[in-house]
């Protein structure tokens, strides 16, 4: 009778979670980056409130608000550039103003005697095929960002709603955080060994991600976009944000969008500026990574590139932008729990 008891009462707890996970998804993004964030900013909240006294609201409120200062309001100042730079670059490429294939035609023109030969060598001399299919891609994608303005336009309300609910969660999770941590171990039918783990785990791939990965590709794109703007390169907050995009992917990096913008400035005749951003780009874009990460990061639990890599792309493909997050933390939670399982079986007295 016992049996059917617990049966039925883990049958009702699984459904009204389900029902429960249902009626909130609508705010999944909110929920997430305030769960993020809380995290991210904890050892901050508690070093306010060991300094401050039993003050938790106080104190939790002084993290919001520096939260707030370091990261909303920057991250929407530089969304609403981005839009800005975008439209306007769609905008240009509609109206016949940036012409791209007039720009293709002089950077081919431009390439000098070896360069022609080594492409002659290899086939490549006739670009047109490649080049009709980048100034295609192109095109579709500033479409693609001129549409997604408009959808944000249409969305503000949603946005701001999901702002709102974001920062109303985090206040309470800086607050309530380890007591709501405490509840969720307590309620794990997990050993507590197991649990300490895979909550350490968790909590320890969350910051690294974010410090270790969000914080330096938004640096490094930083770094592009200024170095962008101070040689008079067009919407350099939007390549900046490209290349602090691909600077998340690990063999990918920024060097995609400044290394082919250094050699486009060369061959064209722009010495002096190709120089820099190719000697900016090499020493102070691709330094960052190599000196920031492992002291933002230190000991944190590192996976291997290729994870990383794999489980972003998937990450991004299935929920969009949170994917950058959920990716990362979802691979390694699957790798700290098949090695706690797989220690359980070698050490059956442990289980």
């Amino acid at each position: 009778m016992r049996s059917l008891e617990d049966r039925t009462l883990l049958l009702l707890v699984i459904l009204v979670s389900l029902v429960f996970a249902w009626i909130l998804w609508p705010f999944f993004s909110a929920i997430l980056w305030a769960t993020v964030l809380a995290i991210v900013f904890a050892p901050l909240y508690r070093r306010l409130l060991k300094e401050m006294g039993p003050r938790p609201n106080t104190a939790a409120l002084i993290a919001l608000l520096i939260i707030v200062t370091l990261v909303i309001l920057p991250v929407s100042l530089t969304a609403t550039a981005v839009v800005q730079e975008a439209t306007t670059l769609y905008d240009k490429i509609q109206s016949g103003q940036l012409d791209l294939d007039k720009f293709f035609q002089q950077l081919r023109e431009a390439l000098p005697l070896w360069a022609t030969n080594l492409l002659d060598r290899y086939g490549l001399t006739n670009l047109d095929d490649v080049q009709v299919k980048i100034v295609d891609a192109l095109k579709r994608g500033s479409q693609f960002l001129a549409t997604q303005v408009l959808s944000i336009g249409q969305g503000a309300i949603d946005f701001l709603l999901g702002l709102i609910v974001m920062l109303y969660l985090l206040f309470f999770f800086l607050r309530d955080g380890s007591a709501l941590a405490k509840r969720i171990q307590d309620a794990v039918p997990l050993p507590p060994e197991q649990e300490r783990d895979l909550f350490k785990k968790f909590t320890t791939v969350i910051r690294a991600t974010i410090k270790g990965s969000i914080f330096v590709a938004a640096l490094q794109g930083a770094l592009g976009g200024l170095i962008f703007a101070i040689l008079g390169i067009g919407a350099p907050v939007l390549w900046g944000v490209v290349m602090g995009l691909l600077a998340l992917l690990p063999a990918v990096g920024a060097t995609l969008i400044w290394l082919p913008a250094a050699i486009y400035l060369l061959v064209t005749g722009s010495i002096w500026e190709g120089l820099v951003l190719l000697l900016f780009g090499a020493v102070v874009i691709g330094l960052v990574d190599n000196i920031l990460r492992p002291i933002l990061v230190g000991k944190d639990t590192k996976m291997p590139d290729y994870v990383v890599l794999i489980s972003t792309l998937g990450g991004i493909a299935t929920l969009g932008l949170n994917g950058i997050v959920i990716g990362p933390v979802i691979a390694a939670m699957f790798i700290a729990a098949w090695d706690s399982f797989s220690e359980a079986v070698a050490a059956p007295g442990k289980r």
